[in-house]
């Protein structure tokens, strides 16, 4: 959530960003009109208040003198006065209540260097490593390779839930373990991540501290009951809500974790995209990586983020490039975003594989996550960062696309073959 101040007194440079992201700027109208409906609601009460505390002054005089008359009407008055304060501070409650809501709407400023533009096309590449792998036959997709290998059933999970799921057996399965095993053995001892395993379903607080809410609720799972659940689009939302609420020590930031998460998405809006195969599915295994930094050391540590999640890649020895979002394809809290796009035969392009976004103090206002410099320092707002580490589904399908043979069998990249018993190839039945 951006800073109700920082609005206030940088309304231009506010607009100016939102038109470089192409968000609409007429919320800041409605901002403006709030603001001033406050200010008028705050100088109208402070009048009424020094009125009430001058005419209840006076009664006690007046009682002194005998006029009894004149201090009832001067009661009266002051009851009239109180009436009037309180109707004004109901009054500004909703108004700022209104103005939260309203901010709670509003995305995240772009840092400078986020280059404008309307959409993914508009992203700017920063590099590539490793060069796509030149067959000496036509490539097959995942779903071809998984199916002749049985590893991949499609059919029986759309009978058992619906389509965008799928079921993994045997090889398949295993890979998909050996992956999150070696993502977090990698994170943990390699890049110093503590290793969390959170709630797969949050409450509506949580969602609102990681920008689900309120702007994103038809993408999620809601739990139907009074406690008003939702499971888990990405571990990103309940392991950055870690601390919320709580007043952290500078001495101890930065913190990292890693975890290890089923995902839910319902995908809203996505239809007719991606229905073949594993690329977008309602459920989804992710390695995810979080941090919570001082606020002059998260642009540093965005790019130790993303490059912690390319060493997975290059262990993988898989063809890959990053890439920095355009204001169009930004997400809704991040201030800036490197994408890392993994090659997929099948479609000889690259594909989303992590993101990994710096949010500034974005998600950390709305959670009411801050720290303290000394003991006494006032609290400041902490910074959130966040990446996968990566998209463990998408990564199952780069190596059996990257790593496909001739006769069907697919290659285990040396890396993983500790993570699955020595297995070296993986082959029908």
């Amino acid at each position: 959530m951006l800073d109700l101040n920082f609005v206030r007194k940088n309304l231009d440079t506010v607009k100016a960003a939102f038109e470089k992201r192409a968000f609409p700027i007429e919320p800041l109208d409605d901002f403006v009109r709030l603001d001033e409906e406050r200010r008028s609601v705050i100088g109208e009460s402070d009048l009424v208040n020094r009125q009430r505390n001058e005419s209840s002054k006076e009664i006690g005089g007046l009682m002194q003198q005998g006029l009894k008359e004149e201090a009832e009407a001067k009661k009266q008055e002051v009851a009239g006065l109180k009436a009037r304060q309180q109707e004004l501070e109901q009054k500004r409650s909703e108004v700022e209540a209104s103005m939260r809501d309203l901010l709670s709407g509003l995305p995240n400023i772009p840092a400078d260097d986020v280059p404008a533009g309307v959409d993914e096309s508009d992203n700017v590449e920063v590099k590539r490593h490793g060069e796509p792998r030149k067959f000496e036959f036509e490539p097959i997709d995942h779903v071809d390779i998984g199916e002749r290998l049985g590893i991949l059933d499609l059919e029986r999970a759309a009978k058992i839930a619906g389509s965008r799921f799928a079921i993994l057996n045997g090889a398949g399965a295993r890979l998909e373990r050996a992956l999150v095993n070696f993502m977090l053995e990698t994170h943990t001892t390699e890049h110093g991540y503590l290793e969390t395993l959170p709630p797969f379903m949050v409450n509506r607080e949580t969602l609102f501290g990681t920008n689900q809410l309120p702007k994103f609720e038809e993408d999620l799972f809601h739990i139907k009951d009074e406690r008003e659940f939702a499971l888990i689009p990405t571990a990103e939302v309940p392991v950055t809500n870690y601390h919320s609420g709580e007043i952290l020590d500078a001495k101890d930031l930065p913190l990292y974790f890693t975890a290890y998460t089923p995902c839910f998405r319902s995908e809203a809006g996505s239809y007719g995209r991606d229905t073949r195969g594993l690329i977008r599915q309602h459920q989804f295994e992710k390695v995810e990586l979080v941090k919570i930094t001082l606020p002059e050391n998260s642009w540093e540590e965005l790019e130790k983020l993303t490059a912690d999640a390319e060493t997975i890649l290059q262990k993988l020895e898989l063809p890959y490039r990053s890439v920095i979002l355009s204001t169009g394809d930004l997400g809704f809290g991040a201030a800036k975003t490197y994408d890392l796009e993994v090659w997929i035969p099948s479609q000889k392009t690259y594909r989303e594989i992590s993101s990994c976004s710096n949010c500034l103090d974005f998600q950390a206002r709305r959670m009411n996550l801050r720290f303290r410099r000394s003991g006494g320092e006032k609290p400041e707002f902490a910074h959130t960062l966040n990446g996968s580490g990566l998209a463990v589904g998408r990564t199952w399908i780069a190596i059996l696309e990257n790593y496909q043979e001739e006769d069907g069998s697919v290659v285990v990249p040396e890396v993983l073959r500790p993570y699955m018993g020595g297995m070296e190839r993986i082959t029908a039945g």
